[in-house]
């Protein structure tokens, strides 16, 4: 009985590790997405600046 404690509080921790892992990783890729589009949305609004100003800068 012992062992099976022991064994259900080692795979518990194990466990625990595991989802705190991938919380991480999610919340990780949802940041990057943000700054992804964040940063994609600041270059769509600089060209349409350049290009409205008439310069042609390729």
């Amino acid at each position: 009985m012992t062992n099976l404690i022991l064994f259900v509080n080692s795979f518990l921790s194990y466990l625990l590790q595991f989802v705190l892992i991938v919380a991480l990783v999610i919340v990780a890729c949802v940041i990057g997405v943000k700054w992804r589009k964040s940063k994609d949305a600041k270059a769509a609004l600089e060209t349409q600046a350049d290009s409205a100003d008439g310069s042609t800068t390729a």
